[in-house]
């Protein structure tokens, strides 16, 4: 499944992890994600969301 938060679109960042020595090599920041029940308009489902919507408000939660 991707990483990728289901509201926003937020997906994993891609850069170079650099070391003392100047050795570069590949590495990737993955997004917060949360899996959770949210209140859509169509029901209740879960979603994987990131935090950044979840403290936005962007997201209803189930109760």
């Amino acid at each position: 499944m991707a990483r990728r938060c289901e509201i926003c679109g937020k997906g994993p960042q891609f850069g170079h992890a650099i070391s003392h020595a100047h050795n570069v090599t590949k590495r990737r920041w993955n997004p917060n994600l949360q899996r959770m029940r949210v209140q859509t308009p169509t029901g209740v489902r879960r979603l994987r969301v990131c935090t950044r919507c979840l403290r936005s408000g962007r997201v209803q939660k189930a109760s």
